[in-house]
């Protein structure tokens, strides 16, 4: 008989002898971020193609080439937890309708459709301008890349831009239903008292807003000194507002559910007081709320209420964007695991123990969210999305 992955030692108060164990693990707080990524990053792109955001223009396609990097690698932390991933397919195959978890297959092969097709319109006239240059291998991909279309007339160009436009409209909804659909997994399980709550989607759809804006900050900024290029400061603070403005909401959000949970007085809230007086202290209250959440609003409120310009604009909103992307991280890990750290009987609470080296362990999860960096960092070659200021110098 295998071992458990993952122990709930010690326990105290009345718990179940099958609650000992945590189902889902670090594997599973990566899924929901991930998917957070994707839809915060297309977001972006959105408030560019659809909005005609013009400040956003210099990361409008790079954010559209992160959220397609990112949602490749979506299911990748559910293959990881299932024992027979080879079954995964069996899920749209043979449906269960009446299950959300069913529906994400669906979800997320439409989606990621959706975006290699923008993909494929946005970069079309460099895909077919490197087809006619090239006659190297990496010419003969870029031929077959191009589908055969090599017409860069402004009559196709203009066909293009339609398509860009409708398809970006229809993946604003995709991609935000496509996360709030995991809101609504936790949202909908009245079994667990920390995620029965009618919230929870909302929450984690404004948080992925503001976690994929975060990450597109810090990529931007980071790719822009390996390049040797200057960052554009006005793009750079149009996604610190939009970061700002959507945390402010994310954070009510948050503290209007954690008082609605708390004010409720259902079965079991003594519990509750008891984990929250306790081992959430740390991971919600510190973590989360004062250092991830509440620092980065009180440091951009101060430099957009002073108009900050220059390095200390570019270094506050880095600062606060990497706050940012630690506090949803951590509020996926106070979510997954910290719902099941109350034992269902709503009598008892169990504590999480780390695995390091197992398949579901923290080295797993790491090259999880490793693996579509990497893969961004390949794109970007192939398919430059970069429209950069002037150059600066070394």
């Amino acid at each position: 008989m295998m071992e458990p992955l993952f122990i709930a030692a010690p326990y105290t108060g009345y718990v179940y002898p099958n609650e000992t164990v945590f189902p889902w693990g670090v594997l599973i707080v990566v899924y929901p971020y991930l998917t957070g990524l994707v839809a915060g990053a297309f977001t972006v792109s959105s408030l560019y193609q659809v909005f005609g955001f013009e400040r956003l223009r210099p990361v409008a396609h790079f954010a559209l080439l992160s959220s397609l990097c990112l949602m490749i690698f979506v299911p990748t932390p559910l293959l990881l937890h299932l024992g027979h991933p080879e079954r995964a397919l069996n899920a749209m195959l043979t449906p269960h309708w009446t299950s959300a978890m069913a529906m994400f297959g669906y979800f997320a092969a439409f989606y990621i459709v959706l975006l290699m097709l923008e993909c494929w319109f946005v970069f079309r006239p460099y895909i077919v301008q490197q087809a006619q240059q090239r006659h190297s291998v990496l010419g003969l991909a870029y031929r077959v890349a191009s589908l055969g279309s090599y017409d860069l007339s402004e009559k196709a160009m203009h066909y293009d831009r339609k398509w860009i436009f409708a398809l970006a409209i229809l993946g604003i909804p995709a991609a935000h239903g496509l996360h709030g659909y995991v809101g609504f997994v936790f949202g909908s399980l009245k079994s667990r008292e920390w995620w029965s709550s009618d919230l929870m989607p909302a929450i984690f759809l404004f948080s992925a807003i503001i976690s994929g804006t975060a990450l597109l900050i810090v990529l931007y900024v980071v790719s822009c000194w390996l390049r040797r290029v200057r960052v554009d400061l006005a793009c750079l603070k149009g996604m610190g507002y939009a970061m700002w403005g959507f945390m402010m909401f994310a954070l009510l959000l948050e503290l209007v559910e954690f008082g609605a949970l708390i004010y409720r007085g259902r079965e079991g809230i003594d519990m509750i007081m008891q984990f929250v007086t306790g081992p959430l202290i740390v991971p919600f209250f510190i973590l989360q709320l004062a250092i991830g959440a509440v620092t980065p609003i009180l440091i951009l409120a101060y430099m957009f209420w002073r108009g900050t310009t220059g390095r200390p604009l570019l270094v506050g909103i880095t600062l606060s964007a990497l706050l940012v992307v630690f506090s949803v991280l951590m509020m996926r890990y106070n979510v997954v695991i910290g719902g099941q750290e109350i034992a269902k009987t709503g009598k008892g609470l169990l504590t999480f123990q780390f695995e390091v080296f197992s398949r579901e362990g923290l080295i797993a999860a790491a090259c999880v969210l490793i693996a579509p960096l990497i893969l961004l960092s390949v794109m970007v070659r192939l398919l430059p999305p970069w429209h950069d200021p002037e150059p600066e110098g070394a």
